[in-house]
C-alpha cells in the first residue's frame, strides 16, 4: 500500500507518522512532504505554490492530509491560499479508488462570532482558520469522487501519557497568558464547555481510517469529551494549580487565578473602555486571547464517535509538560498590567 502524508512534520503529521509506523500491520511504502524538510528522508513541497515533486507521481493508495495553517489571525484571502488552495493541489494527486483522511477541526459547525471576531467576514465562522476548514470539506466532498474520512478534532495538547507534542500552540497561548501575566482576567463563561484532545487520539482516529478498508460513502470521525468534557472554570483550575505546583517544587511564589469576565460584559463594556489605555503589545494580547472566548465557552459539548476520556488528566500532563520544557516561562514572575497615562 502507497500512503501519503502531508504536514508531516506538523503536530498531527508527526504523531500520525509515528504511529503508522509502530503498527505491525504499518501502511507498506509511507512518503512524507512537509514545507520545510528536516532532512532528506521528508520531501520538501510548498503546496499550492508550485507543482507537486515527481516522486509524488503515481497511484495513491491513501493521502492523509494534515497540512494546515492553523493561524487564528488570517484574512479570508490569507485562509484561501493557506488551507483552500493547497487541498486542491493535494486533491490533483488522487484517483478515484484513493483513500483520501482529511484532517478537519470540530469547530466547523459556523457557530456565530461576536462582532470583534469578524464573524461577518467569515460567514459566521469565528475566525479565518475556522471558515478556512469549513470550505475544505466542502471542497473535498465535491471534488474527491474517491472514499473519503473526515477527521474532525477539538483544541489539540500533548500526548495523554507524557503531554509531549512536536509544537506548542493553540490552547498552549493560555498557559503561557497565566504565567506571563498577560490574561488579566479570563474571559468566558466558567460553565462552558472547553474540549480538548491528546495528540495521540487524534492520530489515533487517523490511522485507524489508514489501515481500515476505505468507506464505501464519506465517514466523520469527532474526537471529543462530549458530556464529560472540561467546564472552562475546571480548565483553567487545572492549569494554574498545576503550575503552581511546578513553581513550588522550585521555590518560586504562585501566581494567582484570574477572575472570570463574561464574554457579553468584556466586549460591550470592559474592551471599549480600556481600549485607550492599553499599549500596542497589551492590546495585541487582549486580541489573541479574545480569539479562545468562544472555543472555550460552548454552551453545549461536541457529540464523538471518539470520546477522550479524563480530559483533566490530558490538560495536567500536558502543561506538566509545557512547564518542564518551557521553565523559564513556567517561573517568570508575572507582569501585573498598568494602564496608559492620557
Amino acid at each position: 500500500m502507497r500512503t501519503l502524508v502531508t504536514g508531516a512534520t506538523g503536530v498531527v503529521g508527526t504523531e500520525v507518522v509515528d504511529r503508522l509506523r509502530a503498527d505491525p500491520s504499518g501502511p507498506g511504502s509511507l512518503t512524507r512532504v512537509a514545507r520545510r524538510a528536516p532532512d532528506a528522508e521528508v520531501t520538501t513541497w510548498n503546496i499550492g505554490n508550485e507543482p507537486p515533486p515527481q516522486e509524488l507521481s503515481g497511484h495513491w493508495d491513501v493521502i492523509v492530509h494534515t497540512a494546515a495553517s492553523t493561524r487564528w489571525t488570517m484574512s479570508r484571502a490569507e485562509a484561501r491560499a493557506a488551507n483552500v488552495d493547497p487541498l486542491r493541489a493535494v486533491l490533483s494527486l488522487a484517483d478515484r479508488d484513493t483513500h483520501v483522511v482529511h484532517v478537519s477541526t470540530a469547530y466547523v459547525g459556523g457557530v456565530r462570532a461576536p462582532e470583534d471576531l469578524r464573524g461577518a467576514e467569515f460567514e459566521g465562522y469565528r475566525n479565518g482558520y475556522e471558515w478556512s476548514k469549513a470550505a475544505c470539506e466542502s471542497v473535498v466532498r465535491e471534488e474527491h469522487g474517491g472514499p473519503l474520512t473526515i477527521v474532525r478534532p477539538p483544541l489539540i495538547v500533548g500526548r495523554r501519557d507524557d503531554g509531549r507534542i512536536a509544537r506548542f500552540s493553540g490552547p498552549y497561548t493560555i498557559i503561557h497568558a497565566l504565567v506571563s501575566g498577560l490574561a488579566a482576567v479570563v474571559v468566558g463563561d466558567p460553565d462552558g464547555y472547553a474540549e480538548i484532545s491528546p495528540v495521540d487520539e487524534v492520530a489515533e482516529a487517523v490511522a485507524s481510517a489508514v489501515l481500515a478498508a476505505p468507506p464505501d460513502t464519506p465517514r466523520v470521525e469527532v474526537i471529543a469529551g462530549g458530556g464529560g468534557s472540561l467546564r472552562l472554570s475546571a480548565m483553567i483550575g487545572i492549569a494554574c494549580r498545576t503550575l503552581n505546583e511546578f513553581r513550588a517544587h522550585h521555590g518560586v511564589a504562585p501566581i494567582e487565578q484570574p477572575p472570570f469576565v463574561p464574554p457579553a460584559t468584556w466586549n460591550r463594556f470592559f474592551l471599549p473602555l480600556a481600549n485607550q489605555y492599553l499599549s500596542p503589545f497589551q492590546h495585541h494580547a487582549v486580541q489573541l486571547l479574545a480569539m479562545f472566548q468562544s472555543y472555550t465557552s460552548m454552551s453545549s459539548p461536541f457529540e464523538p464517535t471518539r470520546t477522550v476520556h479524563d480530559p483533566g488528566t490530558v490538560m495536567e500532563t500536558a502543561v506538566r509538560h509545557w512547564a518542564a520544557r518551557k521553565p523559564r516561562l513556567a517561573l517568570a514572575q508575572p507582569n501585573p498590567w498598568t494602564l496608559l497615562a492620557t
